[in-house]
């Protein structure tokens, strides 16, 4: 059975960087509707001190989703030294499409075949494949890719992730300053080497009153029309899921592997915010007894990106890999661990050994 190596990895980190100031005018409404009864660098500041998002990267107005997959992608295609019409199939993770500045979500046609004719890649056996997973998208595709390779369906396949939450945000939630956009790609390729690649892998899907917890409604202003429709989540229930839920889905994979928290090197986990990421990471540490750890094992983006959904643990990959992250490194022979949670409520996890 083929193991599945990644060997290639771009993303595209757009140039707009969006700071606290540009939420100073901004109308912030309760869950009820009534106005926030604090000033708006008071509610801003509160929000920096929990997440720690200092900034993020919004998309340029003349651009769209599949454009910042494309330019994610052919870095990918660039670095892996591939000829591009050797890919058997595209998986693209999105939750929103090409959303236009009307808060239109194209999917039709899908985002997969878009970034192929942009491409130009020819090849009619190329299949394209959308992947509508909340924020593990990107985790899930590489998932798909590893058991496509793992059955001898593909052998070279590119993953990608990308979105503009900027554009499906309801601008009197404050939660807005959370969503940011990004773009993150690798190329998976089957290899025939041993315990390369990746391991092992876990999904859980929790699909009751969990599916409440990220949704899209309508605005907070009850004057706006009711029709349209912008991200919306339960912060409270979300951080109480994750950290119940995550750090033990997490063991579990590193337990499939036969491994122990002490064999992995890095923790890729999906920038939700910061005060959340650390909780999950402490917890983990504390099913296994470890009180004191480097907290450097679970690299940072939040703070200067944001949460871009499916691209934060791309795009962060691509710049470890790259040596654009100071402080952070892989090394070969050395395991990492991907996780992610979010809208569904779904849980996933990748052990992946660098060869």
């Amino acid at each position: 059975m083929p193991n599945t190596i990644i060997i290639g990895s771009g993303s595209y980190i757009p140039t707009r960087v969006i700071g606290s100031d540009y939420f100073l005018n901004s109308e912030f409404l309760t869950d009820d509707g009534e106005k926030i009864d604090k000033p708006n660098d008071e509610i801003i500041s509160k929000f920096v001190e929990i997440t720690e998002i200092e900034t993020r990267r919004y998309i340029d107005e003349d651009m769209i989703n599949s454009d910042m997959g494309y330019e994610a992608s052919k870095i990918a295609i660039a670095d892996a030294n591939i000829d591009q019409e050797e890919i058997d199939y595209i998986i693209y993770a999105s939750n929103f499409g090409d959303i236009n500045h009307g808060g239109y979500v194209n999917f039709m046609p899908s985002m997969s075949a878009k970034l192929k004719n942009k491409l130009g890649i020819k090849n009619r056996k190329c299949i394209n494949y959308d992947m509508i997973f909340g924020c593990p998208g990107w985790v899930e595709a590489l998932i798909l890719a590893d058991n496509l390779i793992k059955a001898k369906v593909a052998r070279t396949i590119l993953v990608v992730g990308s979105e503009t939450l900027s554009r499906t945000t309801d601008p009197y939630d404050r939660n807005k300053m959370i969503f940011a956009d990004g773009a993150g790609a690798v190329i998976a390729q089957a290899t025939e080497k041993e315990n390369v690649g990746i391991i092992t892998h876990n999904t859980l899907c929790d699909n009751g009153p969990e599916l409440q917890y990220l949704d899209s409604t309508p605005s907070l202003n009850k004057n706006l029309e009711r029709e349209r429709l912008y991200i919306s989540m339960k912060g409270r229930k979300i951080y109480e899921y994750a950290l119940k839920n995550v750090p033990i889905a997490i063991k579990e994979t590193i337990d499939d592997a036969k491994l122990s928290l002490i064999d992995i090197d890095k923790i890729l986990i999906h920038q939700a915010n910061a005060k959340m990421d650390y909780a999950m990471i402490d917890r983990l540490h504390k099913l296994y007894d470890i009180k004191d750890y480097d907290h450097s094992i679970a690299p940072m983006t939040i703070q200067k990106f944001g949460n871009s959904s499916v691209a934060t643990i791309p795009t962060m990959f691509d710049m470890i890999i790259k040596g654009n992250m100071e402080g952070h490194t892989f090394s070969d022979d050395t395991h990492i661990l991907m996780a992610s949670v979010g809208a569904g409520m779904n849980i996933n996890a990748i052990i992946y050994k660098f060869p």
